[in-house]
């Protein structure tokens, strides 16, 4: 969590890190993972740090963002491995929630988790193309409305409330997340498809 003042320039971030991962994740792949341990990294060093602190929590979210980034951008198929496995929990979660209700057995997401590493290691080129066009296009989301001031979305980001993180559970009187949130993840992956992913001759 970042000082109010810094939240436009990291929606701005937010957005543009994640229209380059809808859009050409696969052939940017590890400057992808590098945003993402970058944001991954920055988030989980300034959690550490007290509210009011707002230079060790600047210092610490450089310094959580830069190890982070470098941690996925060296560990190349550690990142591939990690992608499958969290759309094969991805897969769970919606799994249950479709059949049931609640949380998915740990065992189901374990074993969907360990499939999806599997199959990401296989089949690199499809996973890294579906991965990246669906979480670029959330970040896209999530830093859109950041940027726009979305008193929802901010009200949510302060509360810790979960749809900043699971699309398919958004906020009251915002249904209309899940649906873009898709539309935009097939657009970009037929982009990554057709275009931008298309392998070389």
């Amino acid at each position: 969590m970042l000082p109010h003042s810094y939240e436009l320039p990291a929606a701005i971030l937010l957005v543009l890190g994640g229209a380059l991962s809808c859009f050409a994740g696969y052939r940017l792949f590890k400057i992808v993972l590098g945003i993402y341990g970058f944001v991954i990294g920055a988030m989980l060093a300034s959690s550490m740090m007290g509210i009011t602190n707002t230079t060790g929590m600047i210092v610490a979210a450089l310094v959580g963002g830069v190890a982070g980034a470098l941690l996925l951008m060296f560990a190349y198929f550690i990142g591939i491995a990690l992608a499958g496995a969290g759309l094969g929990a991805f897969i769970a979660h919606v799994a249950w929630d479709n059949i049931g209700h609640g949380d998915p057995p740990a065992v189901a997401v374990i074993v969907l988790s360990i499939l999806g590493s599997i199959a990401a290691i296989f089949l690199q080129r499809y996973v890294i193309i579906v991965a990246t066009s669906f979480a670029g296009a959330w970040t896209v989301i999530v830093g859109g409305l950041a940027a726009s001031g979305d008193t929802t979305a901010a009200r949510a980001a302060s509360t810790g409330d979960v749809w900043i993180l699971y699309p398919t559970t958004p906020a009251p009187g915002q249904k209309w997340l899940p649906v873009a949130w898709i539309v935009l993840g097939l657009i970009g992956t037929g982009v990554q498809l057709g275009i931008t992913g298309r392998k070389r001759k």
